[in-house]
């Protein structure tokens, strides 16, 4: 058996629920079934909203979202892959990484683009070139000269793209 005293509801409450039944003992049978209806239908409405609603939506929501994951996990382990092979290969020279960012711009047109370099870094100054150029440069002196681009200063007029674009000499990727 317990010891622990029973704490006694407030008179307020007392009241309250005194005055709650014998509301309902005058209510007709007809009236207390009205109450007990409602009083069901805003329960299930309450287990509906809370518990069973969320977890719905959840179950139809997770295959896209699974879906949309599964694109996001293989483009990162395609640059990982992409990252695990660029380091793999041996460094090139400085002199090398020059050639092949002085050869990368040459297809560009010298009406297009000039590079300059300065110590570990190079400066490509573009001038109406279009975004499948600009994207094969990238990709050209990434793989040839091994430079990343660490600054980029573009704008986008009627003729292509027109602006500045840094890479970092030596470390390589």
């Amino acid at each position: 058996m317990s010891t622990a005293p029973k704490r006694a509801l407030p008179p307020a409450l007392v009241e309250a629920q005194k005055h709650a039944a014998e509301r309902w003992k005058a209510l007709a049978e007809r009236e207390r079934l009205a109450v007990i209806a409602a009083a069901t239908l805003i329960g299930v409405w309450i287990v509906w909203a809370i518990a069973i609603q969320p977890a719905w939506r959840t179950l139809q929501q997770a295959p896209k979202q699974i879906d949309a994951l599964d694109v996001q996990l293989q483009a990162m382990q395609r640059l990982a892959a992409e990252t695990r092979e660029l380091r793999a290969v041996a460094a090139v020279g400085q002199s090398q990484q020059q050639e092949a960012l002085k050869a990368a711009t040459d297809r560009l047109g010298a009406e297009k683009a000039r590079i300059a370099v300065q110590g570990d870094r190079a400066t490509l100054t573009l001038t109406g070139v279009t975004g499948e150029q600009l994207r094969a440069w990238l990709g050209e002196v990434r793989s040839g000269a091994r430079v990343r681009p660490v600054e980029t200063q573009l704008s986008r007029g009627p003729t292509g793209y027109t602006g500045t674009v840094i890479v970092a000499l030596g470390g390589g990727v």
